[in-house]
């Protein structure tokens, strides 16, 4: 791996390790709005994001057209909100390794679908990789009680890890990492407090208790500022593909720190899951590979924007 190709490597992990920990602060906010509450972390996460957006953002902003304001509305809609909803409701008849299951076939949908829009095949190492992550997240999660509505939002989820990653791909270069999670995040923030005015009425923003703001604020500053630019960092330098790839930490994440607020264990079948994770992110991402023997990861990410607009 070059310098580039491992940079994005590790800001891509720790995204993911950051939003796998992020699960274990979402169980001390069962009883909180989902909606008031994710207008709180993006809204907050909005304002801390502003300054760092870099010179120029301004500009750049008034540069982009109609159809890619669009686009940001929906990865903001899908990709953040509905991802979110689309995993609570899940949760309401499905136990939560469910959801997780189908999230975790999100580098293999990622490793199949942007080479695809791309015109071009899908790289055997990445797609195998993905693979192995799928079933390294399965076994880390296993399998619970579920229903048809279980599995149709969990199914809902996936659609939404994926628009995170794909829907962003023609509107990165154009923005930046820095820039483009504060503008998702405002548009976010917006589109959350439509949906709790519509879904709650008045009650749709209570005042947090001290847990809950505890557990917001967490969120807000650390999985999404942090781990929001470092992750779109990462897909910057290593393509979608590769980035996605490192979504398959957010279970092992997520499990190994369970234990910490007693709300889970760590087995046998989690450790032989997060080594399959392992082995199929070094696999798909090139840690295995020499440098030498094959193409620079920089190839990876560029990928003609107008095919994926069409998405």
């Amino acid at each position: 791996m070059n310098a580039t190709t491992t940079r994005g490597a590790l800001l891509a992990a720790l995204a993911c390790v950051l939003v796998g920990g992020s699960f274990t602060a979402n169980s001390l906010l069962g009883h909180y709005p989902y909606a008031g509450g994710q207008f709180l972390r993006y809204g907050l996460a909005f304002l801390l994001l502003v300054p760092l957006a870099g010179p120029g953002a301004a500009t750049r902003l008034r540069t982009l057209g109609a159809a890619r304001w669009l686009r940001l509305a929906l990865l903001a809609a899908v990709g953040m909100v509905g991802f979110n909803l689309a995993v609570l409701a899940a949760e309401r008849t499905a136990e939560p390794a469910v959801p997780g299951v189908f999230v975790g076939c999100a580098p293999v949908v990622v490793a199949v679908v942007v080479p695809l829009l791309a015109g071009r095949r899908p790289q055997r190492a990445v797609l195998y990789g993905a693979l192995a992550v799928a079933v390294g997240a399965f076994a880390v999660q296993g399998w619970g009680r579920t229903d048809g509505a279980g599995i149709a939002f969990s199914v809902c989820a996936l659609v939404g890890e994926v628009g995170f990653a794909v829907l962003a791909v023609p509107v990165l270069r154009p923005l930046g990492p820095r820039l483009l999670s504060t503008v998702v995040c405002g548009i976010a923030a917006a589109e959350s407090a439509v949906a709790g005015v519509l879904a709650d009425g008045t009650g749709w923003l209570p005042r947090p208790d001290a847990v809950e703001a505890g557990a917001l604020l967490w969120q807000a500053v650390v999985v999404t500022v942090v781990g929001f630019v470092c992750w779109y960092m990462g897909m910057q330098r290593i393509g979608a593909e590769r980035a996605t790839l490192f979504s398959g930490l957010i279970p092992v994440a997520a499990v190994g720190t369970a234990p910490l607020v007693g709300s889970g264990s760590y087995g046998a079948a989690q450790a032989v899951g997060s080594a399959l994770v392992f082995a199929g992110v070094a696999a798909g991402s090139g840690a295995l590979t020499s440098g030498r023997g094959r193409r620079p990861a920089a190839g990876a990410r560029r990928v003609p924007e107008r095919a994926l607009e069409k998405l």
